[in-house]
Parts: C-alpha cells; sequence; structure tokens
C-alpha cells in the first residue's frame, strides 16, 4: 500500500467517524478543501507538524491514536516521525544510544527497553 495513502485513510477514516466534513476540517485547519483531499486520497505529504497537532485536536486523537498518525507521517514521506527529530537533537546520550542500537540490539532487547520506561512511568 501507497505510505501516504496510509495516512490519508487514517485521517479520513478518524474524520468520518466523528461526522465532521471534509470541508469543516478543511476550513478548522485553515486549508482549502481540495488540499484536504488530496491530503487523504494521498496525492499530498502529510502536512508539517504545525497541522499535525491540529488535525490530532480536530479530531479528538488518544496519545497512542496521535503516536499513529505521526509514524503514518513519517512513513507517508518516507521520513522518522516528525514528533521525534526535536527529541534525537536535543540530547547527545540519545543519538549515542541510537546509533549503538543500530549495531546490536535485537528486537528483543527494544521489548524489554519499552517495559522498563512502562514501567517507570506507573511508578511516577
Amino acid at each position: 500500500m501507497n505510505n501516504i495513502l496510509g495516512f490519508g485513510n487514517y485521517i479520513a477514516d478518524k474524520r468520518k467517524a466523528l461526522g465532521i466534513t471534509l470541508r469543516g476540517m478543511a476550513s478548522e485547519l485553515g486549508i482549502a478543501p481540495a488540499y484536504l483531499s488530496d491530503i487523504e486520497k494521498g496525492r499530498r505529504y502529510p502536512p508539517d507538524m504545525e497541522k499535525l497537532l491540529q488535525i490530532a485536536e480536530i479530531l479528538k486523537l488518544t496519545e497512542d491514536e496521535k503516536h499513529t498518525m505521526f509514524d503514518l507521517a513519517g512513513e507517508g514521506k518516507n521520513t522518522i516521525s516528525p514528533d521525534l527529530p526535536e527529541y534525537i537533537m536535543s540530547s547527545e546520550k540519545v543519538r549515542v544510544a541510537l546509533r549503538k542500537a543500530k549495531e546490536v540490539a535485537t528486537e528483543e532487547d527494544w521489548d524489554e527497553f519499552v517495559k522498563k520506561l512502562n514501567d517507570r512511568g506507573k511508578k511516577i
């Protein structure tokens, strides 16, 4: 499946589930309905981070749904999810860790790491 279309379908499905018209959502975003239609049909790349955050708010996305939208937007542009670059570039330790993980980490290592972070989040 076309990665751009994956993002567009996701947005369109969420919009329709809430009963929001294409014109109504385009108006809230401050863009032309034709432009939003092109995004939903995979004829245009996903929008920038500012518009993605507006879309998340309009569509009342949960954190998990927002992360899915960011991942689909990144895949649609064949790049990293747009919510991650700033975090990655803000810390040398994160960059070092990712480069080391790229060399040696397994899926099991990542599962264990994510579990550890989730457990830490529950203690707060």
